[in-house]
């Protein structure tokens, strides 16, 4: 099966990468930023025309924390609409069989109902600091969606929790909360154990999953006959900010103090993932959050001095 990765050097991307490496049954197909500009749209075509790809995985996008959604607007919602709707067209025209887009689970309204289930969709506003983000998103929801029921392509959207793993994004700028607290507490504890100051209360609740079960799921839809457009990734299990604060800060052997800014926003009360659908059709994640963590702090540990940083451009 010859399969293209879009964005196979990013966190999400390099693991789908690593997994569908491990089997002689696929040739994959890369090509780097230089080499294909994703938000070009005659490149994109060119590309996807020329290669004959069986299945587009769609794993590129400009992604970042509240702080980078609050700065960069234009560029959160402008290039991952460009990106993937040159890449899905690219899918139609050149009658790609399969297409796997990869989203997140701030698609979501803000105060859905707990957890979070796909017909939640567009049922109440989105949470404000990073609804830039969310609405390039579900443009590509919908796009695989009316090609489903119009063209009956049999294209497929993950919606993903938070996501973590080996190659994330450690730039405080710009990363997502479980790197930065990764980040801030490691920095804090070779620095004599000094205070680490995180934003918000403590008090919301987020879920997260490791990149690599990602991986396993997108190879499950690789090689199922899906029965839905829209599936939510995840491990149907939460914790406090708060309750991650403080096994990151055990994880990493901070012995210091955590100032929790109340001035700063605490975003979505709570992002809680109903993963029955897919769980239905016979996938469920692997790998525990203090496994999980302790695995990415290592790999942060092989990497601090070259980390991947998130340069966000005009």
């Amino acid at each position: 099966m010859k399969i293209f990765i879009a964005g196979h050097r990013g966190m999400v991307g390099s693991a789908i990468f690593r997994s569908l490496s491990k089997s002689q049954d696929h040739q994959i197909i890369t090509a780097t930023s230089t080499e294909l500009d994703l938000r070009d749209q005659s490149a994109v075509n060119d590309f996807i025309n020329k290669i004959k790809p069986e299945v587009i995985i769609d794993a590129a996008a400009k992604v970042g924390g509240i702080m980078a959604n609050n700065t960069y607007p234009w560029q959160f919602l402008y290039d991952n609409v460009a990106i993937q709707t040159n890449l899905i067209n690219a899918a139609h025209k050149n009658d790609v069989e399969k297409f796997i887009f990869l989203g997140s689970s701030c698609i979501y309204p803000k105060l859905a109902e707990q957890p979070l289930r796909e017909d939640s969709l567009l049922t109440g506003p989105l949470e404000p600091t990073n609804e830039w983000y969310a609405i390039a998103k579900i443009t590509g929801v919908k796009m695989c969606e009316a090609l489903r029921k119009q063209y009956g392509r049999s294209y497929t959207s993950l919606m993903p929790t938070n996501l973590y793993g080996p190659g994330d994004n450690f730039d405080l700028e710009t990363s997502h909360v479980l790197p930065a607290m990764i980040r801030k507490f490691h920095d804090a504890m070779v620095s004599g154990h000094s205070p680490v100051t995180l934003w918000g209360s403590g008090t919301p609740k987020r879920e997260f999953l490791h990149v690599d079960d990602v991986a396993s799921a997108v190879l499950h839809v690789l090689n199922g006959s899906m029965d839905h457009s829209l599936y939510n990734l995840g491990t149907g299990k939460d914790l406090s900010i708060k309750e991650l604060a403080e096994m990151v800060q055990g994880i990493t052997g901070h012995k210091g103090e955590i100032v929790w800014d109340s001035s700063k926003p605490d975003g979505t009360p709570r992002k809680l993932m109903d993963v029955s659908r897919l769980g239905n059709e016979g996938w469920t994640y692997s790998i525990e959050l203090e496994e999980g963590i302790s695995d990415t702090y290592d790999w942060f540990l092989e990497n601090v001095e070259n980390f991947k940083e998130v340069k966000i451009t005009d």
